[in-house]
C-alpha cells in the first residue's frame, strides 16, 4: 500500500514546478500592462496631505503593485484597506522596485514600518521579501522607497483619511 506521503510529496513538487514556470513565462504584454485602475483617495499622514490608489477588494489587494513598470511618485502611494484589523503579510512578488511599507491600525495610529523593503528574485524568494506586521492594523501603504524618510514619519505619525 503506498503512504500517504509518498504520493503528496511528488504532487506538492510538481505543482510548485508548474507554478514558477508559470510566473517565470507569464506573458510579457501582461506584465507590462497597468490594466487594473484602482480608485483614487486623500489621506494625510502627519502635515503632508498624499494621493492613494485604493485596494479594497480581495482581487484588488493581490493585484496591487505587481507588474506596475513606473514606480509612483513621492507624493502618493496605494493603500490596501482590510475589513477588520489583523496581521497582514506584504509579499513583493513581480514588483519592480523596493518599497516603503507602513502599517495603521483603525485610528490611523502607525503600528509597524518597513523602509527599502526588498523585492523578490524569483517566486522561491519568498523568506527575504515578505514582511509582516507584528501588531494589528486595518491598513497598509505602501510607497516608493524613501517615502517615510521624505515625509519625515516616525513611530508616532497618524494618519487620517480625507477621502477614499
Amino acid at each position: 500500500m503506498i503512504s500517504k506521503l509518498a504520493v503528496l510529496i511528488p504532487t506538492i513538487i510538481a505543482a510548485s514546478i508548474v507554478g514558477a514556470l508559470g510566473i517565470t513565462f507569464f506573458p510579457s504584454g501582461t506584465k507590462n500592462s497597468h490594466t487594473t485602475e484602482f480608485p483614487i483617495g486623500t489621506i494625510k499622514i502627519g502635515q503632508d496631505v498624499i494621493k492613494v490608489e485604493i485596494a479594497k477588494s480581495e482581487a484588488e489587494r493581490q493585484r496591487w503593485l505587481m507588474f506596475r513598470g513606473e514606480k509612483l511618485p513621492m507624493n502618493s502611494a496605494m493603500i490596501l484597506v482590510y475589513d477588520k484589523p489583523d496581521l497582514y503579510a506584504m509579499w513583493l512578488l513581480n514588483i519592480d522596485s523596493n518599497l516603503d511599507l507602513l502599517w495603521f491600525d483603525a485610528k490611523g495610529n502607525l503600528v509597524y514600518t518597513v523602509k527599502d523593503a526588498q523585492i523578490c528574485k524569483n517566486a522561491l524568494d519568498s523568506v527575504n521579501c515578505t514582511y509582516k506586521n507584528t501588531i494589528p492594523a486595518k491598513y497598509v501603504i505602501a510607497a516608493t522607497s524613501g517615502f517615510i524618510t521624505k515625509h519625515n514619519i516616525d513611530e508616532d505619525s497618524k494618519m487620517s483619511i480625507i477621502s477614499m
